[in-house]
């Protein structure tokens, strides 16, 4: 083929294949705004910002919302970490090897080589790293897959993971945050990427960031329903009813810049959702969900549509997923008793016992309560005589388990410790399946350099967390935990290695820390939320899904589902002035356990 011919074919080529972002923008001379740029901040980016600073590199963070924490501030605050301080308080023998063999044995498809950093760095990369910032460890238990427990819980959960790691980032100078801009097209000069092209969620400006490196920490598409969709693996058949309880901006984003720059995504029909989800009340009329469970399980029992007990209600996602998609509707029934009521627990940050007493068990929408299993088959609107033949049947087996330890051919068996369920009243929750994870996404290498569809590496581009499918570590399936572990340890790879990169390379640009807005005070004696509702209209404001202002929406809803005061959150805005008010972004760290602490 002449040389012409050539040059033809792989243009068509580029153009067939979609890669419009594999050709260098034409970039005029410019000063690099930082010398990384990290698009997400979630734990992953957080975690690659804190690295990339401490190794001396300035740094970029832009987020689409005005806040930070993305999935992870809203989760349960749990990591799989191997060989730890507290496993060894309790007695507990764990190891490297130990923990390879569980991987590699539960996910099916694992990355090997990412696995083997995982188990065997996770302990100081992970518990070491984030005791040192203040985190604390409260609990280690064993879920399914798991030789020995080694699934650890930090403290007020993904609030009291999450923080820590920000609060540290704070206090780097050399660290600042564009929140409310989306990252739009990848840049590139002489083949390397060196930045993005980035809108202003607020005020619709388009501006051009630039860096000597990118790192995509954007989360994976659990929250695209759409694309869960279509990427759903071809066992199984997709359901028609799916709730969304990822992160809000979940939805693919990093994956499209990636995919325009000829990055290789493979692996999206691996996902982790849950057969647990319920409505989430706070979006009513929304695909928004949570997850409701009982810990520990063992005093409930889960019955299809036509309420048959159909599955052990202890069995991991891995399994249970099969099993509910075989059952009418896509949705099953949670039954249990006021003794199983107090062990009844939504699976995040922010749900305390009372919010979910009023707005999950106060809302006859989501729970049904009877005195009676008759009565409760009533309100289900299934056949009393099925549903007491389940749960008697199951409390009969709870008995004979205990007094005898054998199944017979044919029954299903129970969580360990089961409970009979036998306290009225009774209470019914249906369920349905929750799109949580993506365990495919932008393939990266052993140094968390992006992957194109060639197999060499992208130059100045980097994945870490969800956004690379965390890394391949989990497969198709995934031990509890083995999300926020890898997310932190992928994201500290890639603040490594990125600043490792440009070690040679001067700091082109000081990022002193933006100035506070020095305001006026105002005398005033009001105190009450009169003195904000003359500007403010928060039932008004709410409703009106102006872009750039999810975060107000949400968490602003939720004041007045509380009716809580303004000065809950702005006592520093009082004395007021009638004008702009500015927050200082580590003062701002402390209004977040009004709604994520427990």
């Amino acid at each position: 083929m002449r040389a012409k011919d050539l040059t033809c074919y792989f243009a068509l080529l580029v153009v067939l294949l979609g890669f419009t972002g594999c050709r260098d923008n034409a970039l005029p001379a410019k000063q690099p705004d930082a010398d990384i740029l990290i698009i997400g901040a979630g734990i992953s980016g957080l975690s690659a910002a804190l690295e990339a600073a401490r190794a001396g590199r300035s740094v970029l963070v832009i987020d689409m919302l005005s806040v930070f924490g993305g999935h992870a501030i809203i989760s349960s605050g749990g990591l799989s970490i191997v060989d730890t301080p507290l496993q060894r308080k309790r007695g507990i023998a764990d190891s490297p090897d130990l923990a390879f063999s569980d991987f590699m044995t539960w996910g099916e498809d694992n990355n090997e080589e990412w696995v083997r950093y995982y188990v065997d760095h996770s302990s100081e990369e992970i518990y070491t790293w984030l005791t040192d910032l203040g985190a604390q460890f409260s609990a280690v238990v064993p879920p399914p897959g798991n030789s020995v427990p080694r699934y650890h819980f930090v403290r007020n959960q993904g609030l009291g993971l999450v923080m820590p790691v920000y609060r540290a980032v704070l206090e780097e100078p050399a660290v600042r945050f564009a929140f409310n801009t989306r990252a739009d097209e990848l840049l590139r000069e002489n083949g390397r990427v060196v930045g993005v092209r980035a809108t202003d969620l607020r005020t619709g400006e388009v501006r051009e960031y630039i860096a000597g490196a990118v790192l995509i920490a954007t989360g994976g598409l659990q929250s695209n329903l759409d694309a869960v969709r279509r990427n759903w693996r071809a066992d199984l058949p997709a359901p028609e009813q799916l709730l969304a309880g990822s992160g809000w901006n979940s939805r693919g984003s990093g994956l499209d810049l990636a995919r325009a720059s000829g990055a290789t995504i493979e692996r999206l029909d691996h996902q982790w959702n849950y057969v647990t989800g319920i409505p989430d009340p706070r979006y009513p009329g929304q695909t928004r969900g949570i997850s409701v469970l009982q810990i520990p399980p063992g005093r409930e029992v889960w019955v299809n549509m036509r309420g048959e007990r159909f599955v052990n209600e202890c069995t991991s996602s891995r399994d249970n997923l099969a099993a509910m998609l075989d059952q009418p509707g896509d949705s099953h029934w949670d039954i249990f008793d006021s003794r199983g009521k107090k062990f009844f627990i939504v699976s995040g940050s922010g749900w305390t016992k009372e919010r979910t007493e009023r707005l999950i068990f106060g809302s006859p929408g989501l729970v049904k309560t009877a005195a009676n299993l008759d009565e409760l088959a009533a309100e289900m609107g299934i056949d009393a005589n099925r549903l007491s033949q389940s749960v008697n049947g199951y409390n009969t087996l709870v008995e004979r388990m205990a007094e005898q330890g054998e199944l017979q051919e044919g029954e299903i068996s129970l969580c360990s410790g089961a409970k009979k369920i036998d306290q009225p009243p009774y209470y019914a929750v249906k369920r349905f399946i929750l799109a949580r994870k993506t365990m495919g996404g932008i393939r990266i290498d052993a140094a968390a350099r992006v992957v194109d569809v060639y197999g060499t590496v992208i130059p100045g581009l980097y994945a870490a967390g969800e956004a690379s499918g965390f890394a391949g570590i989990n497969g198709r399936a995934a031990l509890e935990g083995t999300h926020l572990g890898p997310s932190i340890v992928t994201g500290r790879m890639a603040g490594r290695k990125m600043a490792a990169e440009l070690a040679g390379q001067p700091v082109v640009q000081e990022s002193p820390s933006l100035p506070g807005l020095a305001l006026p005070p105002m005398p005033v004696t009001d105190r009450s939320n009169e003195v904000c509702a003359g500007c403010h209209d928060l039932s008004v404001l709410v409703r009106q899904n102006r872009v750039g202002y999810r975060h107000f929406q949400w968490s602003h809803t939720m004041v007045l589902t509380e009716q809580m005061t303004c000065i809950t959150c702005h006592e520093d805005f009082f004395p007021y002035a009638p004008v702009h008010h500015h927050r200082e972004l580590g003062r701002a760290t402390d209004i977040c356990t009004h709604c994520h602490g427990n």
